[in-house]
């Protein structure tokens, strides 16, 4: 059982290692705490593996494992550091006169992560799964919902993500 149970794991975290970055990146701002939680949802992964049977989708399985040890992460950090600002998120600032284009890339990259970071927990949980491209009735499977409601979050907080970026970026 061990065996199909790290078989399940390794196959899991071939298909999904990246798209499980992208949720921890997208989850988490400090780079050192960004690294513990993409070990949780490891963790959590290869665990809930032992359970697994089969009446969703590997990838169902794996993102509903992941956003909901994000959404754990989330709580546990906003209980533990309300208001707190570390000398490493001063530093990790970008110096906007010496940006380049790509740097200028990267920083509407992490902008639109911040954004995102800004959301309730159900939100982002939401907007992370429509970013890794996956359809209505997918994400509506993780979480919940009828694909129709998840079809007008989606573009509600389009909408609201593209204000909110466009507001930040003429401040």
């Amino acid at each position: 059982m061990r065996d199909e149970q790290d078989t399940r794991y390794l196959e899991a975290a071939d298909a999904y290692g990246p798209a499980l970055q992208r949720l921890a990146r997208a989850t988490e701002a400090n780079a050192e705490r960004r690294r513990d939680l993409l070990q949780d949802m490891h963790v959590a992964l290869w665990r809930s593996l032992a359970s697994f049977d089969g009446r969703c989708s590997m990838r169902t399985w794996v993102y509903r494992v992941a956003h909901n040890v994000a959404a754990t992460h989330v709580d546990r950090e906003r209980r533990g550091n309300r208001s707190q600002v570390t000398l490493e998120d001063i530093a990790e600032l970008p110096d906007t006169a010496s940006l380049t284009a790509a740097h200028e890339a990267s920083d509407a990259i992490e902008k639109l992560n911040s954004l995102i970071r800004q959301l309730k927990a159900p939100d982002r949980q939401l907007l992370t799964l429509y970013l890794e491209d996956l359809d209505a009735a997918s994400i509506a499977e993780i979480i919940g919902l009828t694909p129709g409601a998840v079809a007008t979050r989606i573009s509600r907080l389009k909408a609201q993500l593209a204000k909110s970026f466009h507001e930040t970026a003429h401040v």
